[in-house]
């Protein structure tokens, strides 16, 4: 046969994945721990876990996406606040257990591997282990024509941290009367953006007009759309970590899919409920401006998005006010968001 065939007909460039290679070990390089002992390039990362700083230590492993946002990154052709998404959704699921990030790693599959776009993605996830205190220790870069489009990709993420097996939070110190501190989101951070999007879609939002939002006191125009949704998720690592050693955190959850309703019993003893007050906190511009343009019920607001709270502490009423005064300080904003209450019918009551 007289036509020749190699890889990089397929749609393959290897030497294009040998560049970004060497430009991910720079980036990466920049998120790192003394515990690291290999660069990124290996076949797999090393990492020295110093057992002596434990008595008896847990490992806690966790591993998330960022779902149809990456739609909306795509096209606003901006991708540096993806990999810090990537990076939060699974630091805040570990950190949820009392555990400290040690290490990221990351998996990321491209239709065609574009040098720039993949430096953006990657640099929010350096960005993202840096604001958690963990290294990049490594993680796999795909190209895989006809089965992404070009300028298309995923990303997986993977985080390990340790705790100390007496420290491990789990809710079963939960009794009535202990309360919920509810930590500030950023906006919508990585759920309900196929609920989105089909919003845009069928309203035929430009994502980058500014939107104006009607439903609560509003000073008016706000930022962009695109720029709005694409807002990453908060990183509660540097904000919690500290309140775990000074103060008896009973329970944590971080607010994923499902919203408040879907994530805050997953930690709930059968014999308890939860109270929520969900006109005691700020809920941010975005959501109004969802449920207006898309006529969505609150329920199902509430369902889908976390409606302004990312993440919640459960601490005892004589501990909550110093607890928010020390948030205060690094400028995190945090309400008492419920209560916790004998077992009823429902294990959330939403109060109107």
């Amino acid at each position: 046969m007289d036509d020749k065939m190699d890889y990089k007909q397929s749609g393959v460039d290897l030497n294009a994945a040998d560049n970004a290679v060497e430009n991910i070990k720079d980036i990466a390089g920049k998120a790192t721990r003394p515990e690291v002992l290999s660069g990124v390039g290996g076949f797999g990362g090393l990492f020295r876990f110093n057992v002596e700083n434990y008595r008896e230590p847990v490992l806690v492993a966790g591993t998330d996406g960022v779902g149809t946002k990456l739609k909306l990154a795509t096209e606003m052709q901006k991708h540096d606040t993806i990999g810090e998404d990537l990076v939060a959704m699974c630091v805040n699921d570990i950190l949820v257990q009392g555990a400290e990030p040690l290490f990221f790693m990351d998996y990321l599959a491209v239709g065609k591997l574009e040098s720039d776009q993949v430096a953006e993605i990657i640099s929010g996830v350096a960005s993202g282990c840096q604001k958690a205190g963990c290294a990049l220790l490594g993680g796999e870069t795909a190209e895989m024509p006809g089965f992404y489009p070009p300028g298309e990709y995923d990303v997986a993420g993977f985080a390990v941290g340790a705790v100390e097996r007496e420290k491990i939070v789990d809710g079963s110190s939960l009794q009535e009367g202990d309360l919920l501190l509810g930590l500030a989101s950023k906006g919508v951070h990585s759920n309900g953006y196929s609920l989105i999007r089909k919003i845009i879609e069928t309203r035929k939002l430009n994502l980058n007009e500014k939107f104006i939002n009607k439903g609560a006191e509003s000073e008016g125009v706000k930022e962009i759309l695109g720029e709005e949704l694409l807002r990453p998720t908060e990183i509660y690592v540097p904000q919690v970590l500290p309140l775990l050693e000074k103060y008896n955190i009973k329970g944590m959850v971080h607010i994923t899919g499902g919203g408040l309703p879907g994530n805050l019993p997953r930690i709930l003893p059968s014999q308890l409920s939860i109270k929520l007050y969900p006109t005691e906190w700020e809920i941010p511009d975005i959501f109004y401006f969802i449920k207006e343009k898309g006529n969505v019920d609150w329920e199902e607001m509430y369902r889908v998005f976390n409606m302004g709270i990312g993440f919640v502490l459960f601490v005892s009423p004589n501990e909550v006010k110093e607890i928010q005064s020390h948030l205060a300080e690094g400028k995190t904003n945090a309400w008492i968001i419920g209560e916790i209450t004998a077992a009823t019918e429902e294990e959330i009551i939403i109060e109107k």
